[in-house]
């Protein structure tokens, strides 16, 4: 990739242009979340990551920051509870224009070390993703709280397991690069957006969700990991066939 990832042509700010407009788009319709229990996860960040691989850091972080102020713009229009801790850039904003930069950078740090070391650090994540599943199930069973976490726990596990035999069959583990760079740049997103209220306002965040102050940590992990793994998912599954037809790859 030799042209310059520090300017922008007229492609690229149409670039930004089109995606920040489907990430809005998806903000103001149900497109942009998925039901996932009593919370939603949003794909609203799948643009920000596309335009980071297909052009760059510059055009990631430029669609991540219209991601980013349409969260205030959201957290104003139309409040929620919790609207009032996104009107921080450092929560809503701060966190998207990362998402291009994680992405690009991961892309191209993953395309540089080359498939086989790719492959395993692939299959360390869904090990990993499946692991930390199982153990949620182990312990929700030996310390029954909640039929609803051991239910979603092997949902999740049927489709990490799922998108793994996808990735497999059906693009034959040659779009590693766009696969990993997808996980790291959705995982921006989440990680960044909940660690944010974490340090800022986690006890806020928990007494709003009528919860008790010392649950915030574990709360807020639970948030991550219920919203996290569903958005990685659907993030593969639609970066990687869209990239792929953009950048017309066959091999």
């Amino acid at each position: 990739m030799k042209k310059s990832i520090k300017t922008l042509s007229v492609k690229r700010i149409t670039i930004v242009g089109v995606l920040g407009g489907v990430s809005i788009l998806l903000g103001m319709t149900p497109l942009g979340f998925i039901p996932v229990g009593p919370t939603r996860a949003t794909i609203m960040h799948i643009p920000v990551i596309i335009g980071a691989i297909i052009e760059g850091p510059l055009v990631g972080g430029l669609i991540g920051l219209i991601f980013g102020l349409f969260s205030i713009f959201q957290a104003v229009t139309n409040p929620t509870p919790i609207s009032p801790i996104f009107l921080n850039p450092i929560v809503s904003v701060l966190p998207r224009i990362l998402i291009g930069v994680v992405t690009y950078y991961v892309y191209r740090f993953i395309k540089d070390l080359g498939y086989r070391k790719a492959f395993w650090i692939l299959n360390i994540i869904w090990i990993s993703m499946i692991s930390y599943l199982a153990y949620g199930i182990y312990t929700n069973i030996v310390d029954f709280q909640n039929i609803w976490i051991i239910v979603m726990n092997i949902i999740f596990i049927a489709l990490t397991v799922s998108i793994g035999i996808y990735i497999n069959k059906r693009l034959k583990n040659k779009a590693i690069d766009i696969i990993l760079s997808t996980v790291m740049g959705t995982l921006t997103n989440t990680v960044g957006v909940l660690f944010s209220i974490y340090v800022l306002y986690a006890e806020e965040y928990v007494e709003t969700l009528g919860l008790s102050k010392d649950l915030a940590g574990k709360t807020i992990l639970g948030v991550g990991v219920t919203n996290g793994i569903p958005e990685v998912i659907i993030a593969i599954i639609v970066v990687t066939n869209v990239v792929i037809a953009l950048k017309g790859r066959s091999e």
